[in-house]
């Protein structure tokens, strides 16, 4: 059996953006066995696609005990195969910890150039390509196939779900401001879409995006932020959802990969090369200094969820 290391520790978006390339590496190579190191916090996710027998955290923020474990961890083993889909230096650093042969983007591929400096085999790769193909070509090359048909996530969103309950997911929170839509607009949404029979669930993740949450809930009716969860359940309620409306943000990216319908709002970031990608319904709205209006937005979630 092939032991075979992905490296793909974060963020949210490219977690999510590396599971087709698995689903295919894993039906390719059925005699293989799956590690995948990624941040702590993704961690509870990635454990939820089939395809991967091992997920090694690596701790972030850390001490150097807790950085000294994860390493520990990944050279205890020979791999076969050492794929580095990151890209950039911190990454490129461990997969030259790691035993194994270590594939890697090329210079004119890599997000951070120096980084391709660490591989023994260096590919390339378009970077107008979207992400989710990016990491498909590589791991392709690497394993010695082409990839073939649309992007599996390898995620069962009937399995996931929840609740039987009707309710639809805003996505308000985003780590950068220029991705953010004014709380204005998604309280004008929310009062365009509380008048259904479904509630209207804000989840959060830091201090300043459940402050948010809440005071968007105060002023719809129906609408509430909901209880910080680890992001296994976070995906859980996002599988069980009518539909998600969302920022470019990493749980967009969960709610594409499970199918779920969907709107996405784009107000700082190119669709074209990070957008959504799944097999929902969806609709993806605006654009850099193009944001759409409540208005829109609300036409298409009647567009996605008829």
């Amino acid at each position: 059996m092939s032991d075979i290391l992905f490296i793909k520790t974060s963020s949210l978006g490219d977690v999510l953006h590396h599971m087709p390339a698995l689903t295919e590496a894993r039906r390719v190579r059925a005699d293989a066995r799956f590690t995948w190191l990624v941040e702590e916090a993704y961690a509870p996710l990635v454990a939820l696609h089939p395809g991967v027998a091992e997920v090694t955290p690596l701790y972030a923020p850390a001490t150097l005990a807790e950085i000294g474990a994860s390493l520990r961890a990944i050279r205890a083993r020979h791999y076969d195969e050492i794929i580095d889909s990151q890209g950039l230096l911190r990454s490129a650093a461990i997969a030259r910890l790691a035993h194994g042969r270590r594939h890697g983007y090329d210079i004119r591929s890599i997000r951070e150039p120096l980084a391709s400096m660490f591989y023994d085999v260096r590919y390339s790769v378009s970077r107008e390509l979207h992400a989710v193909e990016r990491n498909r070509i590589l791991t392709g090359r690497a394993l010695g196939y082409a990839p073939q048909g649309a992007p599996d996530f390898g995620l069962d969103r009937v399995k996931l779900a929840k609740s039987a309950a009707r309710y639809a997911v805003l996505l308000h929170a985003t780590a950068r401001p220029e991705k953010e839509w004014q709380e204005d607009n998604w309280i004008a949404l929310g009062k365009a879409l509380g008048r259904g029979d479904f509630e209207l669930v804000l989840p959060w993740g830091t201090d300043n995006e459940r402050t948010r949450a809440e005071r968007i809930a105060t002023r719809v009716s129906g609408a509430r932020a909901s209880e910080r969860q680890p992001l296994d359940d976070v995906a859980r309620l996002i599988a069980g959802a009518s539909f998600v409306v969302g920022v470019d943000t990493g749980l967009l990216h969960v709610a594409a990969a499970l199918g779920v319908p969907l709107v996405a709002i784009f107000t700082g970031s190119t669709p074209e090369l990070t957008g959504p990608v799944g097999v929902g319904r969806m609709a993806v709205l605006g654009a850099p200094g193009n944001s759409p209006t409540p208005a829109e937005v609300a036409r298409a979630v009647e567009h996605i969820a008829a």
